[in-house]
């Protein structure tokens, strides 16, 4: 009894032994073929075999906003014209004296007798017969009626009457849009017959306002 006793105490160490070396193997390779057997996450992304997705935002483009020179090319009516115009900034001093020629002159008028009156004064500055500017045009002594020694008005600078005028100077002034007063020089309204009327050759009857060169 003593004997077997040895022996087998002498193989519990072996069989230790090789539970140690080929079971832990045969753990470990259950571990990694095994079906059912846990997938470590791994610290690297690029390990990774799962798919990633990049969502994007889809941004659908606005259409484009005509330029003022597009607009202007595009413009089918006076009308339409002068609402494209830029008014909410200042006028230089020049461009705000043939604004008030219109404003005065012919503001109750319909936009085609405005643009007349606005070709009468830029006319006479480009005729060699008046002063050169605009200002000194309009200040001439005895020419227009709502200037008084030599001084003009101010117009209601926040009507809507007055902003059409600093539309009509500007496309007058850039000659946007053709006038029916053509090259005339002189206008007077229907109400009055001045004599030096019948010597000039009548261009246009706008509403209350005769156009003459």
């Amino acid at each position: 009894m003593t004997f077997r006793f040895a022996r087998a105490g002498a193989f519990v160490p072996v069989a230790v032994l090789f539970v140690t070396l080929f079971g832990a193997e045969a753990g470990a390779w259950a571990q990694d073929k095994g079906p059912e057997a846990p997938i470590e996450a791994s610290e690297n992304p690029e390990d990774t075999a799962v798919p990633r997705f990049v969502s994007q935002e889809v941004v659908q483009p606005l259409p484009t906003q005509k330029s003022l020179e597009e607009r202007v090319e595009d413009a089918t009516s006076l009308h339409e014209l002068v609402g494209d115009m830029p008014v909410a900034e200042p006028l230089a001093p020049d461009m705000k004296c043939l604004a008030q020629a219109i404003y005065f002159e012919a503001r109750g008028e319909p936009l085609a007798g405005q643009l007349a009156v606005a070709r009468v004064v830029i006319n006479r500055a480009a005729s060699h017969l008046y002063p050169s500017d605009y200002c000194s045009v309009v200040k001439q002594r005895g020419q227009f009626s709502f200037v008084r020694n030599g001084r003009i008005p101010a117009a209601r600078e926040n009507s809507r009457a007055w902003l059409r005028a600093k539309a009509i100077a500007q496309i007058a002034h850039q000659d946007l849009w053709e006038s029916e007063a053509g090259d005339a020089l002189f206008f007077h309204a229907t109400y009055v017959k001045p004599s030096w009327a019948r010597r000039r050759t009548q261009l246009a009857h706008i509403d209350t306002h005769v156009f003459y060169r």
